[in-house]
């Protein structure tokens, strides 16, 4: 299930007319970092693990949109941040690929 997740949010990012060539690939390698962090973390954390997955599917979507609302940008980047905030200490390297996920998503409607 994870993976779908990661997968739809692969397809959307790959799809975004909104995004630069330089900052999809960004993007598609902190994905592909970030799949692999949460399939280890699922499995001993199973919801936190979807939680984080689903933070960042929002995220995503919200940082793509044609039209986008900050607010509604902010809440969802805020979400994914606090999603991962309890495995800071034992996953740090999960912790560091989600604050780059949400530096580069919050920085994309710059």
């Amino acid at each position: 299930m994870i993976e779908d997740t990661i997968g739809k949010i692969e397809s959307k990012i790959q799809g975004a007319e909104t995004v630069k060539e330089e900052r999809r690939q960004e993007l598609l390698d902190l994905l592909g970092t970030l799949k692999a962090e949460v399939a280890q973390l699922s499995k001993t954390h199973g919801e936190q693990a979807q939680s984080i997955a689903a933070f960042t599917e929002v995220s995503a979507h919200e940082a793509t949109r044609a039209e986008q609302n900050p607010q509604l940008l902010k809440l969802s980047l805020e979400g994914l941040k606090s999603s991962v905030r309890e495995f800071e200490g034992s996953h740090p390297r999960l912790a560091q690929i989600v604050s780059a996920i949400t530096n580069t998503l919050s920085n994309l409607g710059i």
